[in-house]
């Protein structure tokens, strides 16, 4: 499988204490932002720090999910259907801005697949 890039998410209740960290201290580059994440170059990769709006307050802390290996590809579709095809439990969403595909790894690891044309649409606007 080709991935036209990766990426990991870091879904915190801290945002922008985070989003402070990784830009001031760590110096990372902002390669743009919104209302609740902000995405940072992160080697060959990013790095995106994103509120987490699934935490319900009520379960503890340490058992949320608070990453995400996310790879952008051309087709989020025909990936979901590859993976529905071996029997993996694929969570598909299409947004405004942009269509992703939620599944865990066999051990449990939150993985995600993102359209590359939106992911690449919100650098370019953001740089403008």
């Amino acid at each position: 499988m080709n991935f036209d890039r990766t990426g990991i998410i870091l879904y915190t209740l801290n945002y922008q204490a985070c989003v402070t960290f990784y830009e001031e201290v760590l110096q990372l580059k902002k390669m743009f932002e919104n209302d609740t994440l902000t995405c940072f170059e992160f080697g060959g990769a990013y790095l995106m720090v994103e509120i987490d709006d699934e935490y319900d307050g009520i379960q503890p802390e340490r058992g949320r999910t608070t990453t995400c290996l996310r790879m952008n590809v051309s087709n989020v579709k025909a990936l979901t259907d590859r993976l529905t095809a071996h029997q993996v439990e694929v969570d598909y969403q299409e947004h405004s801005w942009g269509t992703i595909a939620k599944f865990h790894d066999p051990d449990g690891n939150l993985c995600a697949f993102k359209d590359s044309e939106k992911f690449e649409k919100q650098m370019t606007d953001y740089q403008k």
